[in-house]
């Protein structure tokens, strides 16, 4: 399966808010085994991720995340830029995800970053 496609996939299944969906949708694109980090917490395997997404159907009712930029590869490497958008269509997040994808083509790991870097500062 083409980057894209997966990643299409993986916004589908955070955008799920049926747990057996998403489930399925984690299975297309989620490796065996795949890891995600973000500030907000960790999940290890499909299960673990696809009860992390329901935590945030549940603290942000309404909520999506909507891709905004395609996938920037190299070798098993890749990055995208995307947005958390509230019930009422507000952009409280911009966000950027780096990862990596197994031999299989789905996701192995990814890690999610919230906001812009900080500005530099000292000399």
């Amino acid at each position: 399966m083409d980057l894209q496609q997966v990643l299409a996939s993986y916004a589908a299944a955070w955008n799920e808010t049926d747990p057996e969906r998403r489930l399925r949708l984690l299975e297309r694109c989620w490796s065996d085994g795949g890891q995600y980090a973000d500030p907000a917490g960790t999940a290890d395997g499909r299960e673990q991720l696809s009860a992390y997404i329901g935590e945030f159907h549940a603290h942000m009712p309404g909520a999506r995340i909507e891709l905004v930029s395609g996938a920037s590869q190299h070798n098993a490497h890749f990055y995208f830029k995307w947005q958390l958008i509230t019930g009422d269509g507000i952009v409280k997040i911009d966000g950027v995800d780096f990862g990596t994808v197994s031999a299989d083509g789905r996701l192995q790991e990814i890690v999610g970053f919230f906001g812009a870097p900080p500005e530099l500062t000292g000399s």
